[in-house]
This record gives structure tokens, sequence and C-alpha cells, in this order.
């Protein structure tokens, strides 16, 4: 055996040392890039590429997440997952989340904690006063004019978990720009609202609040307000110079913003403690995610502030209706048995609009607004179905709490009409809403005439969106994320209002009629709503519009009334009182006939009720138009 020589052993021990020193070098510049990748651009090169493949899956605590596939090596995930790999460990301390501006002290003046406003006895010159507010702004400016800017909301009462909730430093929550648009709003309410931000948002993450002016006409919305706001340093006006509506302001208040996330209200808000926190904390967990806060009621009468209660574990969630329109539900049980504390978010199917955290990159990505949609209206029915649709995902947060005055009509004029709401509608149903449009037109002739004559724009650049981000079609929707929702048919077997030929009238459901209420007549006006019935291929005379109603058949005297549908779907068929069959008198006209009762329904007295059926009463004749 031979040994070797001390000079054959050195190149082998450079050659090591060498090796030493690259993995070293290596290693130093593979922390440093942990330094600078940030958790947005990890968000960016993994979420937002437009051809990403991804499944839907849940996570140990039941909530939807997106379990993505690419090709970034798994170290490199790693490091971009734990954001600024220099980031301080921990959580937010009371210091570190301070507001810009501290809430003035002990202001116990009217309205404050939250109170409504009392009004005592009043001047005839203070009564005119409250009916022009209330003429122009369709709530109390009377009582909103005398409560302070910066008025307390007393003590934070949401449910402990919220208040004990803590924020992680790693990854940090994201710089944030708080969009407001106004178009004429009081004086009081705009500077409330921008207040309130102020005074509850963390000045660490507030970067700017902008102010978008849909070309207000009142002069304190002006010159007084370029003034007033100069003072808060991160307040701005921007202005559109003809009046272009909600979505058009909306965009260009986006295209400006310079902070990570856009955080969207309305100009007569205010927000509860700790609202910002909540909403920035779930985007860094889901990037992909739009999130609303629970939006209380500021009453429009007195402004008292409908603060949360603790002990509170009811939640609502958006939904929409088969004419378009968004409203409210209670969770379903099976989702609520979910929530194991109030620190959960409420997954919805829509959201109404007004409220909203988004991040930039993400809005950007998903296609912002319908550009093309005209002032106002539908714009967050179309945003729901789209993120859902895309990728993305509609959650609300309990422990982010948001007042907002609710009004219970738009004191603001439509410039082109309202028929812009019906255009809007239909843009969106015909890009995102497949077959399940027919729905729509069904129950509304004005979006029906739009859509028929092609009158709703080019929705050209809308479908490469879809295309582009290989969205999902409608059926995916209804199966997977408002399951709940009764599909009516697509092809009804006669539909629209449907007229009594002896008194020319049209059978209406009539106000506020939840089921059990008698059915009446009604001037026959061709808008649908309390009027549109369809005969479906169950038999029913169903009334589908917000809930699900059929014509109930009853005894005589007692008149016919409207119930909730027996049949729901699958496992369930109509009640025999809800069943009806059709007999043709004359082109276009029938007897409506009870199966049940073997009886026909007739107009007598002006009341609804089932007789004997005779094919020469006209009071028994009835069309569809």
């Amino acid at each position: 055996m031979s040994l070797r020589s001390p000079q054959c052993t050195l190149p082998i021990k450079l050659s090591i040392l060498g090796l030493t020193l690259l993995i070293t070098i290596l290693w130093v510049l593979l922390l440093d890039l942990g330094g600078w990748r940030s958790a947005s651009y990890w968000y960016q090169d993994l979420y937002l590429k437009p051809g990403y493949r991804g499944s839907v899956g849940r996570n140990y605590s039941s909530i939807w997440h997106f379990q993505m596939y690419t090709s970034i090596p798994p170290f490199e995930r790693a490091l971009a997952l734990s954001g600024d790999a220099r980031c301080p460990s921990g959580f937010y301390s009371m210091e570190e989340l301070r507001p810009h501006i501290e809430r003035p002290q002990d202001l116990k003046g009217p309205g404050a904690d939250g109170k409504p406003f009392v009004t005592g006895i009043l001047t005839p010159a203070e009564l005119r006063e409250k009916q022009e507010g209330l003429s122009r702004n369709s709530f109390n400016q009377f009582a909103s004019d005398r409560i302070s800017f910066h008025r307390s909301l007393g003590d934070d009462t949401r449910p402990p978990e919220c208040i004990e909730q803590t924020f992680s430093r790693c990854p940090r929550l994201p710089t944030t720009s708080v969009i407001i648009v106004f178009h004429n709003e009081a004086w009081s309410t705009l500077l409330r609202t921008i207040f309130s931000v102020l005074h509850t948002s963390p000045a660490v993450l507030l970067k700017e609040i902008i102010l978008v002016d849909d070309a207000s006409t009142q002069d304190h919305l002006k010159a007084p307000l370029e003034q007033y706001v100069q003072s808060l340093e991160i307040v701005r006006v921007l202005r559109q110079r003809e009046r272009k509506g909600l979505i058009a302001a909306r965009l260009m208040g986006a295209r400006e913003a310079g902070g990570e996330v856009l955080a969207f209200l309305d100009s007569h808000c205010e927000c509860f403690y700790g609202w910002l926190e909540p909403l920035l904390a779930r985007l860094v967990q889901e990037p992909t995610t739009v999130v609303s806060p629970s939006i209380a009621v500021i009453s429009k009468n007195d402004l008292q502030f409908i603060k949360p209660v603790m002990s509170g574990r009811t939640h609502t969630r958006g939904n929409f209706d088969w004419i378009l329109s968004f409203g409210w539900e209670t969770i379903p049980e099976e989702e609520r048995v979910k929530r194991k504390d109030e620190t959960y978010p409420v997954r919805t199917p829509t959201i109404a609009g007004g409220l909203f955290a988004i991040y930039k990159q993400f809005f950007e990505h998903v296609g912002t607004y319908d550009d093309k949609m005209e002032f106002w209206g539908a714009e967050n029915i179309e945003m729901s179905f789209r993120v859902w649709l895309c990728g993305g995902s509609l959650e609300i947060i309990p422990c982010s709490v948001v007042g907002h005055i609710f009004r219970t009509k738009s004191p603001h004029s439509f410039p082109k009409s309202i028929d812009v709401i019906a255009r809007n509608q239909v843009r969106l149903a015909e890009v995102w809403m497949d077959d399940y449009k027919k729905i729509f037109y069904n129950r509304n002739k004005k979006a029906a005439a739009i859509a028929a004559e092609k009158s709703y724009g080019d929705i050209s650049e809308r479908l490469k969106l879809k295309e582009r981000l290989h969205c999902k079609n409608f059926s995916w929707y209804l199966e997977n994320i408002f399951t709940e929702a009764f599909v009516p048919d697509l092809n009804p077997v006669l539909f629209g209002s449907l007229k009594n030929i002896a008194t020319n009238t049209c059978l209406d459901i009539g106000e506020k009629n939840p089921g059990g209420k008698s059915v009446v007549l009604f001037i026959c006006h061709n808008m649908g709503i309390n009027q549109y019935f369809e005969y479906t291929s169950h038999q029913e005379l169903r009334h589908n519009i917000d809930k699900q109603l059929c014509l109930h058949a009853t005894i005589e005297p007692e008149p016919v009334r409207v119930e909730l549908c027996n049949f729901q779907g699958e496992g369930t068929v109509p009640a025999p009182q809800q069943m009806w069959s059709f007999i043709l008198v004359s082109q276009q006209i029938y007897l409506v006939h009870s199966v049940l009762f073997s009886k026909c329904l007739m107009v007598e007295y002006g009341n609804i009720i089932m007789k004997n059926c005779d094919p020469a009463n006209n009071s028994q004749h009835w069309s569809f138009i």
C-alpha cells in the first residue's frame, strides 16, 4: 500500500475549502433573497398568475382555501410563505397599533357613546331645517349636524375573542388606502366618516384616505372641503369633473391608491374599534379573498349606532334573488356549527358592495369593476359572481365592525334614468350567468328587451377576462357556493303577469307578504315584481322573486292566498293545494283549475276565490301577459 504525498493532498484541501466558501456565499444570498421577497411578491407569483391550476379544499378549521400548484421550488415557496425573513417575531403591541389621531376624551355631547340623538321641542326654523335635511339626504341631517365629528362609540362590545385577538408581525399586515366616494354628502356625515377612520385605524397600516368627489354641486364640498382636509395630511380629494357614478369614482380612487390593500367605504359610515386589523390579517392568510366587515346599522332617524353584542352568535351573509337584487339571510346551520369562535370568517355568496377590502394586485388581476357599467347598481353582484368563479372567495369578518346609515331610498337621481341598473344587470348576466340568465330575463321585461336589442354595450373585454382567468361556469357557483338557492325552471310552461279578463287587473301578492296572506288584484304594471308568476313543470303557480311562494287553493269563501312552496327540490313534492292545471278557453285565455278541489280561480266582488268552473264566465278567464 502506498501513501499519498503532502503535495497530492493540497489540491483536495483547496477544493474542499472552495466548495465550503461557495456554499456559504449561496446561503448568504438565499437569506438575502428571503429578506427582500415580501409577502406581496409571493402573492403576486403564486396567486395572481393567470395560468394557475388550483383545487378547492378545506383546512383543519373548515375555512375554504386554494391549494395552488406552481413551478416555484419548495425552498423558495417556504421562504416566501414566511414573509420577510428579517421581520420581527411576536405580535403587534397596542403602542404599535396607535391611530393617526387619538379621539378627544370626555365627549359627552349629543349622540355620544353611539346613543340616539334626542330631539326636543323644535322651533319653526328648526323644523324647517330638519325637513330640508331629510329631503336632501333621506336621513336625519338635523341630528347628524349636532353630533360631534369625533363622537365616541362607548365600550368595545364585541365578543371577548375579538377584543383579545392579536396580530402577528410576521408576515406584517399590509398598508391600506381607504377610498370614500361621495356625491352631495352632508358635511357632518362625511367628516364623521373620515375621523372615524383616523381614530380607529393604526397609523402604521393606514397609508391614506382618498376622497373621490362624483361631481358634487354643493358648495361646502368644494373649496371648504379642500381647505379642511389639508391639515389631516394623509387625506386627499380627487374629483370627477362630470357625474359618472360610484363605479367610475371607485376606479379613479383605486388607480391613485398607493396602499397594498384597498378598503372601500361609503361616505356615511362610522368605524368601530379594531375594524381594520382583522380584515388585513385575513387577507394575509388568504390573499385572493375579498373581505367585508360586519355591517352595523346607524339609524337614519336618530343616528343611534347599533353596537355589536358580546354574546352575539347570530350571523347573516349576502345572497341574491332572481331579479339580481342583493339581500341578507341567516347563515345555514351546517356553516354555523363549523364556527369555533367569532374570529372565524363567514363565507358569503355575495357581498353588499359598499364596504369591503381587497389586495390591490388581486383587485386588478380579477378585473376591478366592469368599467362599461354605468353609475351604480348591480356592481356588487357582478363582483361577487366574478370573484367566486375566477379563483377568489368572499368572506364577512365578524370581528371587524363598521356602522352604516341605511336609507330606504336614494336621495340622488340617475342622470340616464333607472334603466342604467337594468343595463348593468344585463351585462353581468350575459358575461357570468350562462343559460341561467333566462331566469332573470323572465322576471325583468326591460332587461329582456335590452338583451334582445343588444343595447348593453360591448362585453368582449369581459369575456376575454373570463377566458384568461379560466373562470368556472355558473352551475359550479350554484352547486358549490350558493347551494341553498332554489333554481327555478329555465323554461317554465307559462310566465309573466296573470291578468283577469273581466277586471283587466293582475294577480298581485301585495306588499310585505311573506306567505300566509291572500292575494289581491292591482293595475297591471308590466314590471313583474309582486305580479310575477310562473307555471312550473310541477304544476305550481310560483311567485319566486325573493321567497318561494306558491298560489295556494282554499275552500270558498276563504280567499286564495300564497304560501311557502312545499316543493323545494330533490326529496320534496308540491302540496296538493299548490297544484294547478290550465284549461284553454280561447286563444291564450285559460281557466285556472285546482287539481285538488276541481274548482277554478275566480274574481268575485274584488276577492279571489275558488268556484265551480264555468268556461262562459269571464271572471274566471285569465291570461299571461
